[in-house]
């Protein structure tokens, strides 16, 4: 038998046979709804990853909390039972804790500034969400997070009178609320609208657009209109799911992560805007605070409470150096 002639042969239809590219799905999860503004830019984004790779890369979703909460969502990426998740802050934190300096109270007062220290810091976020063993895809902010509660608030002393829900495991709205003066209750997500029900909180705090997808503002009456923080959201791949792409198709997963996920924020900032008025016109009673005086005391709230977490959950020079940023933005500029 001529091996010299049979070989050739053999080795091409091998390769015939083999696929263009091994496949990878990407198992994403996030608490986000079928349906949402969040899943809708999600499904995009994946298409054209498909199509980018010519297929190599899909996504299967898991929306709408069926993999758990947030954390369950990360232990399930660490162990490889999911790849990659939408998280807000709360998840972020469980990943790279210091990145919850995004989500301190009272830290930003309208969408340049956010604009402009996530700019200032996506490599150093970047670098940390890599050292924990993940890839940032993209940020897509949640939105601006307001108190509703049952009780009118327009100070923080109006604030000791709500049975405040908390996030269970949330170090930054435990200093939050400590600052305000306030013991929340905490629960996981999942148990809001149950516990609403029977009375066991009669506060929450989301973002409006989050609020009328959990269906929370059905047991509501009141939101204060000064916003408690504004809320981080990223969306991360395992790091180790990542390096097994190629080149070509890394750079066309970040590359419409980047664009997509820029447009989701800002998607999520009108849609916030247009959940404000949907909760006045659902009949909740949006309370102002009571002079520039009582905004200082919120903020001064807000002040006590980052440093408080400041070399704990994240550098106290981190710190120093976003408010310094903050403060040299919010400068008047000189007329050139």
């Amino acid at each position: 038998m001529n091996f010299s002639r049979i070989l050739p042969a053999v080795c091409a239809a091998l390769l015939l046979a083999a696929p263009a590219g091994a496949q990878t799905v990407i198992k994403f999860a996030t608490l986000a709804p079928e349906g949402s503004a969040w899943m809708n830019v999600m499904k995009k984004f994946a298409d054209e990853v498909k199509q980018k790779t010519a297929g190599r890369v899909k996504f299967r979703m898991y929306p709408g909390g069926v993999q758990g909460d947030e954390k369950d969502v990360v232990r399930k990426i660490r162990i490889g039972q999911l790849h990659a998740g939408g998280f807000t802050g709360v998840g972020i934190g469980e990943i790279a804790p210091a990145a919850r300096i995004l989500d301190t109270p009272f830290l930003f007062k309208n969408a340049p500034e956010i604009d402009y220290v996530y700019g200032a810091l996506d490599a150093e976020f970047r670098k940390m969400f890599e050292e924990a063993g993940y890839v940032l895809l993209g940020w897509a902010e949640v939105g601006d997070v307001l108190i509703l509660s049952n009780s009118p608030v327009k100070k923080p002393e109006d604030l000791k009178a709500v049975k405040m829900w908390m996030w269970e495991g949330d170090p930054t709205a435990e200093a939050a609320f400590t600052a305000l003066g306030i013991k929340p209750i905490p629960l996981s997500i999942t148990d809001v609208m149950t516990s609403l029900q029977t009375g066991m909180i009669d506060g929450i705090y989301g973002s409006p657009l989050a609020v009328l997808a959990m269906q929370w503002h059905t047991r509501m009456k009141y939101a204060l209109s000064l916003p408690l923080t504004n809320a981080s959201g990223a969306v991360l791949l395992s790091k180790k799911v990542f390096a097994s792409l190629s080149k070509e198709d890394q750079a066309a997963l970040l590359k419409a992560g980047d664009s997509y996920f820029r447009e989701l924020t800002r998607i999520s900032r009108s849609d916030n805007a247009k959940s404000a008025d949907l909760l006045k016109k659902a009949g909740i009673k949006f309370t102002d605070p009571e002079g520039k005086s009582i905004v200082g005391e919120f903020e001064k709230a807000g002040e006590a409470a980052r440093n408080a977490l400041a070399g704990k959950l994240y550098p106290q020079e981190m710190l120093d150096r976003i408010e310094k940023a903050l403060a040299d933005f919010r400068r008047p500029k000189k007329s050139e």
